[in-house]
């Protein structure tokens, strides 16, 4: 894995616990990058150095599901079995999910099987092998209904 590849990793983790933190503390968007850039991206935290992560798609993927939260939503709760909501999902895979489908509308610049492999990566960082596999398949059909 190449210096650019890990520093998008890190970005997209990062990225779900950005998220994670305005769906769960209602932080401004504005305060929280500016937390995240002085404190976080690259950091040494309780002896644990983060690698650098890309900020400027750091920041696009946080501001980008901020605005297009609705519209995300939707097409994630158009692929969900039936009987399931989004609100019945836990709040790090409803982030791990919205950032997914925010890299799959918005950013065409990365291949569908990246976006989709590395986001089943992040959710190895929360989850065990069947929430990922549900990560798999989930980002694979919204995928399907937005890039052809």
């Amino acid at each position: 894995m190449n210096d650019r590849s890990k520093s998008r990793s890190a970005a997209r983790l990062a990225a779900v616990q950005a998220l994670y933190q305005i769906e769960m503390e209602g932080t401004p968007l504005p305060v929280l990058l500016h937390e995240f850039h002085q404190h976080r991206l690259g950091a040494t935290i309780e002896d644990v150095t983060y690698t650098p992560a890309e900020e400027g798609f750091f920041d696009d993927i946080v501001a980008g599901v901020d605005k297009r939260r609705d519209e995300i939503d939707a097409l994630i709760a158009a692929r969900l079995s039936k009987g399931w909501s989004l609100e019945r999902l836990d709040r790090p895979m409803r982030q791990i999910l919205r950032a997914g489908a925010y890299e799959l509308i918005a950013r065409r610049d990365v291949p569908t099987g990246s976006v989709i492999s590395e986001y089943v990566d992040v959710a190895h960082a929360f989850y065990d092998k069947r929430e990922a596999g549900f990560v798999n398949g989930l980002l694979d059909a919204v995928a399907k209904d937005v890039r052809t």
